[in-house]
């Protein structure tokens, strides 16, 4: 085989479409574009949700609600997975590294679903009345992290 001998394969390349080359092309006069006007220009482009100059429906519905900018968003952990992880003492680095948080960087907040049988110390930025009410019960400790 030699370079001369390389060549596409059968029906993978197109021709290019010749546009406005007469009548005879099919594609010719308006080259494919309707009639005249603002659409037939090259280069127009429509603004997405443009209505032709009517009120657009983004701005016909009214607005409802807002976004909280002081919400603080937390991972919830559940007692029933803490207890499989066989440490006595359970942090947020631990959470991830077995890995039922994702990024560690987020404030974690135990919830009060499942029993917990062992006595365990967990440090945790928040807890449910329940989980530690559990906690406690079961001779563990909760440690908030990051409270004065």
């Amino acid at each position: 085989m030699k370079l001369s001998d390389l060549h596409p394969a059968e029906n993978s390349r197109k021709n290019r479409r010749r546009v406005g080359r007469g009548p005879g092309s099919g594609r010719g006069k308006t080259s494919g574009r309707g009639s005249k006007g603002q659409l037939s220009r090259s280069g127009y482009s429509r603004r997405l949700s443009f209505e032709g100059g009517q009120m657009p429906l983004s701005r016909r519905v009214p607005k409802r609600g807002f976004t909280n900018i002081f919400k603080k968003e937390f991972s919830e952990v559940n007692l029933d997975r803490l207890e499989n992880i066989q440490k006595k003492t359970i942090k947020p680095r631990d959470l991830k590294e077995a890995g039922i948080l994702k990024k560690e960087s987020i404030p974690v907040k135990v919830l009060g679903r499942g029993n917990i049988s062992s006595a365990k110390t967990i440090h945790a930025h928040k807890f449910s009345q329940s989980a530690q009410k559990k906690i406690e019960a079961a001779g563990g400790k909760t440690v908030l992290i990051g409270q004065k």
